[in-house]
């Protein structure tokens, strides 16, 4: 038996069921299509819904301009509500900087490290 005969032979014996083609490839178009969703629901979708952090000036904007839509807030109003508003953002950011500096004195230097690291996550 020549070499193009056994390559041949071989090929004839491990043909494929074409039920069990068909079904492996949909599987495996069906699961590219669940990872691309995922990824794209991750990186377009979800990124854009969410809001601005709360400390933020974005978020410290988004936060008031929804309360004057929602409460219709009068001028008067509005001003007192957004001199309170800018009061409690400073106080919340003065505790955050305090509990920082807090956390931080009784830290080891790598454990200063891993915490910035989660600091920075949480604000992604």
């Amino acid at each position: 038996m020549s070499a193009t005969n056994l390559l041949e032979a071989a090929v004839a014996g491990r043909a494929w069921n074409p039920t069990v083609a068909c079904g492996l490839a949909l599987t495996l178009v069906f699961l590219c299509g669940g990872v691309i969703g995922a990824l794209a629901m991750d990186l377009v979708v979800h990124n854009r819904q969410r809001p601005a952090p709360f400390d933020t000036p974005q978020g410290k904007t988004a936060y008031f301009e929804k309360m004057q839509k929602d409460l219709n807030l009068t001028r008067e109003q509005s001003d007192q509500i957004q001199s309170t508003l800018n009061d409690f953002w400073q106080y919340y950011r003065t505790v955050l900087s305090d509990a920082r500096q807090r956390i931080e004195l009784v830290l080891t230097p790598e454990q200063k490290l891993k915490f910035e690291q989660l600091l920075q996550e949480q604000r992604r």
